[in-house]
């Protein structure tokens, strides 16, 4: 037979598990939608994310284009850029001089590594428009010209 204190204490384990159960579920269902929404969050803003990943490389992957004096949009590829500089039977430090940059600038350029500026570009589409001729004696003037201004100082 079990003494009242046994008993009496057995009740009030039941009745105080009882009540911090009716207390304690309330937020253990709060803490599984959060983490729920927590985890459909982090879905989202992963799937995000790539979509960003995704669309980066499609505009660093995408021709630049820009507009000349004429207003017509001007595209620049590296491979057209060193087609043409072959074509007209340049190096890349002869190239680089009527542009006005270094020949390392147009290498990078040709490699993709680099884009020329808007400035550099109108440059770019002025040589696009010479002829081989016209390029030499253009380069011509501006090594006399270079070689002039070095005299005088």
């Amino acid at each position: 037979m079990p003494n009242i204190g046994s008993v009496l204490r057995d009740e009030i384990l039941r009745l105080s598990r009882k009540e911090a159960r009716s207390q304690v579920d309330p937020t253990r269902k709060v803490t599984m939608r959060q983490r729920r929404d927590i985890a459909e969050l982090k879905r989202q803003v992963e799937q995000l994310q790539r979509q960003v990943a995704l669309l980066s490389r499609k505009t660093l992957a995408a021709p630049a284009a820009a507009v000349d004096s004429t207003g017509l949009r001007v595209r620049f590829t590296a491979k057209g850029l060193r087609t043409h500089r072959e074509r007209l039977g340049l190096s890349a430090g002869e190239f680089g001089t009527l542009v006005g940059v270094s020949a390392q600038s147009i290498y990078n350029w040709e490699l993709g590594k680099a884009r020329p500026r808007p400035e550099q570009l109108s440059k770019v589409v002025v040589v696009r428009g010479m002829g081989k001729r016209e390029a030499q004696a253009r380069l011509k003037q501006l090594v006399a010209g270079s070689k002039a201004g070095k005299r005088k100082t």
